[in-house]
């Protein structure tokens, strides 16, 4: 339960905790309206008590109250009508009554959670509207780089996101548990226009990996680099047979604190973390003439130049 850790921090430790599946329950007794009170500084928000016919009361908002009014009924002496669920609004327990189209639309989107469609590049549709796992709408742009600070090889989904108020233009970086269906195979009318607004966006890059080159730092620009970021990772790359690899540098004080020369040492990457270390304890000219460090340069579909990932 993921609110075991905050009951946890208030419940009365010499009562046995039970639990209960959270399944469609009937049975529920409106009991009283605790707090609206107010002394000096101290105001409690009116809570609703309700009784569960699994023999334990709890406490439920006003609005929570009035939400299920809307969608049920309550029955003088029987209680209220109907089947519920519980749930979370922040940190409130809710009820979810099962008529209600919320509970609809919360079982439809578990069903299709658990369906596991599979959506990949090859068959996403330009221009479609897909759901995401947290019921939002998105409408797929296509695959684009990214701009980022780090340079990262692979692409990103770009979406157009009509509901968010501040970043209409989103990215997703990979498909599989984040877009679980397909709500429109057609393409939106105004397709064209959001192309026009992902092509302005500061998250869109133009970069073409087809004219990427990879060039030899020198001494004074590898010295450099590390001076600059002295307490950073940094990634460099390594030309292995007819591949780029990256590597990772780490930079460190001596073996005394009071040694203002510094050590070095240089670890392979697995899955973006480093992994095996290949020199120990080393000066920078050591690894420099040991890697042969090499940088990044990206170019867009004209050749003009994008950044040089130093």
């Amino acid at each position: 339960m993921r609110k075991e850790i905050s009951w946890n921090s208030w419940r009365d430790y010499k009562i046995e905790p039970q639990e209960f599946p959270n399944e469609p329950t009937s049975g529920f007794v409106l009991n009283k309206k605790v707090g609206d009170y107010k002394s000096d500084w101290n105001h409690r928000q009116a809570y609703c008590r309700v009784y569960d016919s699994r023999d334990f009361e709890f406490e439920i908002t006003i609005e929570n109250l009035l939400y299920i009014l809307e969608n049920t009924s309550s029955i003088k002496g029987k209680g209220l009508e109907g089947e519920f669920v519980y749930g979370w609004d922040g940190k409130d327990l809710i009820m979810i009554p099962v008529d209600s189209p919320d509970y609809k639309e919360m079982v439809e989107i578990n069903n299709l959670r658990h369906e596991k469609k599979k959506f990949d590049s090859k068959n996403m549709i330009l221009g479609a509207t897909y759901k995401t796992n947290q019921n939002y709408e998105l409408i797929y742009l296509g695959r684009y780089y990214e701009n980022n600070d780090d340079n990262k090889e692979s692409k990103s989904y770009f979406f157009y996101d009509r509901d968010n108020k501040w970043s209409k233009i989103t990215t997703i970086k990979s498909l599989t548990g984040n877009i679980i269906d397909i709500v429109d195979e057609n393409c939106v009318d105004d397709y064209a226009d959001l192309i026009d607004k992902l092509l302005k966006s500061s998250y869109y890059s133009t970069r073409e990996q087809k004219y990427d080159e990879y060039k030899d730092y020198t001494l004074s620009e590898f010295k450099e680099n590390l001076n600059k970021h002295a307490y950073s990772y940094h990634r460099y790359y390594i030309q292995v047979d007819d591949k780029y690899v990256k590597y990772h540098i780490e930079r460190y004080r001596g073996y005394s604190y009071y040694n203002s020369d510094y050590k070095y040492n240089v670890y392979t990457l697995n899955k973006g973390h480093k992994d095996e270390i290949i020199i120990k304890d080393a000066s920078m000219e050591q690894v420099f003439n040991k890697i042969n460090p090499k940088y990044l340069v990206t170019y867009d579909s004209n050749k003009k130049l994008i950044k040089e990932w130093k």
